[in-house]
């Protein structure tokens, strides 16, 4: 396990991001083989704050990629446990995933494995926490009748089984998700510890989010870098 602890939310994203390239320049990427990057993203691919919407606009249409290598779960699916069968044997079929990059929420929950939620699940459909449902209500104007309540989701499992796994934790609102994550033991009502037994785990996280941490601990993951 590693903790990168940048100044502030800028520094935070931008050495993830060169992260990320350099790991995909390392591998060496060509037609008969890709590197594959896990991210945590579902819901319909028409409403426009989705996270299919999201990524797209985000992301995906920023980049050289071929819309056919893009594998999004489907929430309009007419058989969701289908959607989520195909969805694995997919990630099985390119070999597994090479990193995934997930953010957490302050409950610690990573992807939508809400607290509780079994540390080997595999992709499913998933019920939301009212936390949650409250944290997405700012893309839908604040109405919570408009928010999902479910949502498909990889699994811990699913995301345990990347063969390198970064996970990005930053503002003062996630320090105690942080501190749940890497100076406690793993707790399946706080998702994000399972990753503790992960062996190639990074914390990308900025100072306001180590508040809760123990000083000796900050010392000793900065004396690292």
């Amino acid at each position: 396990m590693r903790l990168v602890i940048l100044d502030n939310y800028a520094l935070a994203s931008e050495w993830a991001a060169k992260y990320i390239c350099n790991r995909i320049i390392q591998f060496k990427p060509r037609k008969d083989r890709y590197f594959t990057l896990g991210l945590p993203t579902g819901l319909p691919r028409n409403h426009p704050e989705s996270y299919h919407s999201y990524m797209w606009n985000n992301f995906f249409k920023h980049i050289d990629i071929d819309p056919n290598n893009v594998h999004i779960l489907d929430g309009n699916a007419s058989d969701l446990q289908a959607e989520c069968d195909s969805f694995e044997r997919k990630i099985e079929e390119a070999g597994g995933i090479d990193l995934f990059v997930g953010g957490i929420g302050p409950d610690g929950h990573i992807a939508f494995n809400e607290p509780g939620s079994s540390l080997v699940s595999r992709t499913r459909l998933k019920t939301l926490a009212m936390d949650t449902i409250l944290a997405n209500a700012k893309y839908f104007d604040g109405d919570l009748s408009k928010v999902p309540t479910m949502a498909l989701t990889v699994g811990v499992g699913t995301v345990m089984d990347a063969r390198e796994v970064m996970i990005l934790i930053t503002g003062a609102h996630k320090a105690f998700a942080l501190y749940k994550a890497i100076e406690e033991g793993v707790n399946h009502m706080w998702t994000v510890s399972a990753f503790q037994q992960h062996p190639r785990t990074i914390f990308v996280c900025d100072e306001d989010a180590t508040l809760e941490l123990r000083v000796k601990t900050v010392k000793y993951f900065k004396a690292k870098i």
